[in-house]
């Protein structure tokens, strides 16, 4: 597992693709399981397909790195019992922040080598 202090949002890079889309849907605000699973799905450029499992598997192994936390919603919203709601952390900023840093380099890159 990877410090979550100081510089380890970019002391993670390279992010999965799957854990990079989260964090950017997250960047958004807020959001429970199944409204993630939404913007995951609506998302143009990628239009992700996560399951339930893999995408709580996913959002565990984000927490446990500090790139998330999470907290109870309020009871009514659902109907039913509260909705854990997924949050971007200060560790889980940087790391999206090093990681687009990382694509844009990597882009600017192909970019001179093609032209």
């Amino acid at each position: 597992m990877n410090d979550v202090n100081g510089a380890a949002g970019a002391a993670l890079a390279p992010l999965r693709p799957r854990v990079f889309a989260i964090l950017l849907a997250l960047a958004e605000g807020p959001r429970h399981g199944y409204g993630l699973m939404q913007a995951l799905q609506a998302d143009p450029t990628e239009q992700w397909l996560l399951g339930p499992a893999t995408l709580y598997r996913t959002l565990k192994e984000m927490q446990d790195q500090g790139l998330i936390a999470s907290a109870e919603g309020p009871d009514e919203e659902s109907g039913g019992p509260p909705r854990r709601y997924y949050r971007l952390t200060a560790v889980g900023r940087r790391a999206g922040a090093a990681e687009a840093a990382r694509m844009a380099a990597l882009a600017a890159r192909w970019e001179q080598a093609v032209s």
